[in-house]
């Protein structure tokens, strides 16, 4: 007798489960426990910066390893009789909610394990150490880091997989189209938090550029679009070279800072979004001209090309 499909793929699903949380305890047993170790003595690196690296992987060991493992055995071993594994992922997926912040952490985390290795020489030779054991499978620390990273994205391809294969009249259908249902929604807020971390980190770099001034350093702010623009001088029909920010609120006018300690930019003006009018202007003289007008004040802008222009324009 041939198995049906959609057991091979629970029983694929239960040995990449076990081999998994055999990369858990080889984190978090293995290289978390002996690098804090080594902390605690004085050894190595701060305990703090251990705690940092790891971030909640002792959490995330636990409940695979004590928890989802045993309830996807036992289900596994009673497949004759009961041959549905939908209602152990629902009771799995909310806590699948816990990678939110391991996956945030991993760039960080990732940076840190260079840092130290440069800083700290015990730091390097013990997690050299650690990778030269069997357990490791002459992978680095880093790799296994990934791992949990790309556990869910997993769970979500095996059971979607799993969902196609079941008969229509099986068991386990509603359950289990449910339980895909929430690893998705699991897997989008886990891709969402990291976007966010992104976005907010790609916005510090911004206004550390602005020297941070108290006025415009917001986290709800958004950027859209930056770049270098000529500054149209009626009066003397000159041109000089300025800097634009375009945030969804502000409009920030900038003058590049000569001498870039600190700040990179002078916020020369202001203005405000809200109200604000945009249009070309065809001036003979100056091509790829536009007009910005706000509450604030009105700049006739340069751009290097059409392409350009009309990108602001938007």
């Amino acid at each position: 007798m041939q198995e049906p499909e959609e057991k091979k793929i629970a029983l694929e699903l239960l040995e990449t489960e076990q081999a998994y949380v055999n990369r858990l305890h080889l984190l978090d047993q293995i290289f978390y426990t002996e690098l804090m170790k080594e902390a605690k003595n004085g050894k190595t690196v701060p305990e703090e910066v251990v705690k940092m690296i790891f971030s909640n992987i002792s959490s995330i060991y636990q409940f695979h390893a004590k928890f989802f493992l045993p309830e996807l055995q036992k289900r596994m071993e009673d497949w004759s009789c009961n041959p549905r594994i939908g209602d152990v992922i629902q009771k799995l997926a909310p806590f699948l909610k816990m990678y939110g912040e391991y996956v945030k952490n991993f760039d960080k985390a990732v940076e840190l394990i260079t840092v130290w290795s440069e800083k700290s020489l015990p730091f390097q030779e013990l997690i050299a150490d650690i990778q030269k054991r069997k357990v490791c499978a002459n992978l680095t620390l880093q790799h296994h880091m990934l791992e949990p990273v790309q556990r869910i994205p997993r769970y979500e391809l095996l059971l979607k997989d799993y969902v196609r294969k079941l008969p229509p009249e099986s068991p386990d259908r509603d359950d289990a189209e449910k339980a895909l249902e929430m690893i998705f929604m699991v897997a989008k807020h886990s891709n969402a938090a990291i976007a966010e971390m992104e976005r907010l980190q790609n916005l510090w770099v911004v206004y550390e550029r602005l020297g941070l001034e108290d006025d415009i350093v917001d986290p709800s702010n958004e950027l859209i679009k930056e770049g270098p623009i000529q500054k149209i001088s009626t009066r003397n029909n000159s041109t000089s070279e300025k800097y634009l920010f375009l945030f969804n609120n502000m409009l920030l006018y900038c003058v590049p800072k000569v001498i870039q300690v600190g700040a990179e930019f002078q916020v020369h003006l202001r203005i405000d979004v809200d109200g604000m009018k945009v249009r070309e202007l065809n001036d003979t003289q100056f091509p790829h001209t536009f007009l910005v007008s706000g509450k604030q004040r009105t700049l006739e802008l340069q751009a290097r090309s059409e392409e350009e222009m009309n990108a602001w324009i938007k």
